[in-house]
C-alpha cells in the first residue's frame, strides 16, 4: 500500500464531494434562494467566517462537506418566517431540478475535464501499434516459459533476436504486407508456417530498414512466433479525439455501472472468497477499496503515464458512477427528491384538471419510512463492501 495514493485519492474525493455541493450552491443562489452555511467537512469547526447571509467553514472531519439551503422540504423549519419566500421550497419546479441536479452536473464536468485533458497532454493509451516493447532474447522452449518470459535451459537465440530487432523499432511490413495494428502484425505471424524465411520492415530513428528472419514454434503455442511483445504508446488525440474518447469512455462507465449494480446481489457472497478478484465481487469497491487501488497503482513498477492515467481515469470512473447514482429516483438521493418534486406537479395538474386547489409539496413523513429503509439498505450494502475490502482486499495486479 502506497500512502501517497491514498492522499492523492481521498484528496480527490474531498475535492469532488465539494464540487459537488458547490453546484448546489452557485445554483441556489442563483435562483435568490437563501444559503446559510457552505462548510468542508463534518463535525466540531475549526474555522468560519460570514460573507453576507452566509456562513462558510471548515470542520474537523474531512469526510465530505454541505451547503445549507432554508426550507429544502416541508418538514424543513425556516427559522425567520420572513425568509419563507426565499426558502427551496417556494421557488418554481424547475429551479428546483437545476439546483438538485446541479450536484451530479458537476461530477460529469470534472469527469469530462479529467479526461480531455488526460487525451491532450498525457494522451490515450494504445497498446495495438507495431511499435516493439519487449524482443526476447531466446526462443523459449515451451509455451510456459514463453508465456512467463523465461529462457528455460535454451540458449537458442528467438527469431526477433536473429533478425536485429531493437524496443522501439516499428514494423510497417511482415513479409512484404503492409501492417498498421498489433493484431494485424501478429495475426500474420500466427498464420505463417514456422521455419519460413519472412522480411520486416522496420521504422528505427528516422530510417527505414529491412530485416530477415526466420519464423519459429514454440511447443504449446500455436502458429509461429518471432518472440517480440508490444509496447505501450500515448498519442495525443485532436481536440475532437479527445471528445470521442471521453464520450466513449463516459458511456463505459455507465454500462458498467448498471450492470455492476445489477450483479450486486451474486457479488455479496464472492467479496470474501479467495478468488474474489475474478468473481463478481471483484467488481464492486468501497472508498477503501478504491483509495487502497490508488496506493497500488503509485506504487506499481510502471512509467508516470501509467500511474497518471489509471488514477486520473478511476477519479474520473467514480465521478461519473456517483453523478449517476445520485440521480436515482430513490430518497435520500438528489434523484429522490427529483422525483418528489415531479410527482408534486403532476397531483397539482390532476387538481387542475378537477377545478381543485394544489395540494401543495409532498409530505415528506410519509415518505420518512421509505427514505430511512432505503439509507439503511444503503448503508448495510456499503458496510459489507468496507469490511471486505479491509479483509480481503481486491489485487489490481492479479
Amino acid at each position: 500500500m502506497d500512502l501517497l495514493g491514498w492522499f492523492i485519492f481521498l484528496f480527490a474525493l474531498l475535492f469532488s464531494v465539494m464540487l459537488h455541493e458547490t453546484g448546489h450552491f452557485v445554483m441556489a443562489k442563483k435562483f435568490g434562494m437563501k444559503v446559510t452555511r457552505y462548510f468542508v467537512g463534518f463535525g466540531p469547526t475549526l474555522w468560519s467566517t460570514w460573507r453576507g447571509e452566509t456562513e462558510y467553514g471548515i470542520k474537523a472531519l474531512p469526510f465530505g462537506g454541505f451547503v445549507k439551503i432554508i426550507g429544502m422540504h416541508s418538514l424543513d423549519d425556516v427559522d425567520d418566517p420572513a425568509d419563507e419566500p426565499r426558502s427551496f421550497r417556494r421557488q418554481p419546479a424547475w429551479q428546483r431540478i437545476v439546483v438538485l441536479c446541479a450536484g451530479s452536473f458537476m461530477h460529469l464536468v470534472l469527469a469530462v475535464v479529467l479526461l480531455c485533458g488526460l487525451a491532450l497532454t498525457i494522451g490515450i493509451e494504445n497498446v495495438d501499434t507495431t511499435q516493439l516493447g519487449a524482443v526476447s532474447a531466446c526462443l523459449a522452449p515451451n509455451g510456459n516459459d514463453f508465456a512467463n518470459g523465461t529462457c528455460g535451459s535454451s540458449h537458442k537465440p528467438s527469431p526477433a533476436k536473429v533478425a536485429g530487432l531493437r524496443v522501439g523499432d516499428t514494423i510497417t511490413s511482415f513479409n512484404g504486407k503492409p501492417v498498421s495494428t498489433w493484431t494485424e502484425f501478429t495475426t500474420a505471424i500466427k498464420n505463417t508456417a514456422p521455419g519460413t524465411a519472412v522480411s520486416l520492415v522496420v521504422k528505427r530513428d528516422g530510417q527505414t530498414l529491412t530485416l530477415h528472419t526466420t519464423t519459429a514454434h514454440v511447443t504449446g503455442r500455436a502458429g509461429s512466433i518471432l518472440g517480440i511483445g508490444t509496447a505501450t504508446v500515448f498519442q495525443v488525440p485532436s481536440p475532437l479525439g479527445a471528445l470521442t474518447f471521453t464520450g466513449s469512455f463516459i458511456g463505459q462507465q455507465l454500462s458498467g455501472s448498471v450492470h455492476a449494480i445489477a450483479a450486486l446481489p451474486s457479488a455479496l457472497p464472492r467479496l470474501f472468497s479467495k478468488d474474489r478478484t475474478s468473481t463478481p465481487g471483484g467488481q464492486v469497491s468501497s472508498v477503501v477499496g478504491i483509495a487502497n487501488y490508488t496506493g497500488q497503482a503509485v506504487a506499481a513498477n510502471v512509467g508516470w503515464r501509467n500511474k497518471v492515467e489509471f488514477v486520473i481515469q478511476l477519479v474520473a470512473a467514480l465521478n461519473i458512477f456517483v453523478g449517476a447514482f445520485n440521480m436515482l429516483p430513490l430518497l435520500p438521493l438528489d434523484g429522490g427528491h427529483v422525483a418528489a418534486i415531479v410527482i408534486e406537479r403532476i397531483r397539482a395538474w390532476f387538481a387542475r384538471l378537477r377545478g381543485q386547489p394544489d395540494p401543495g409539496l409532498v409530505d415528506m413523513r410519509k415518505l420518512v419510512p421509505v427514505m430511512f429503509s432505503i439509507f439503511m439498505v444503503l448503508v448495510f450494502f456499503s458496510m459489507v463492501v468496507l469490511l471486505a475490502d479491509i479483509v480481503n482486499p481486491v489485487n489490481i495486479g492479479q
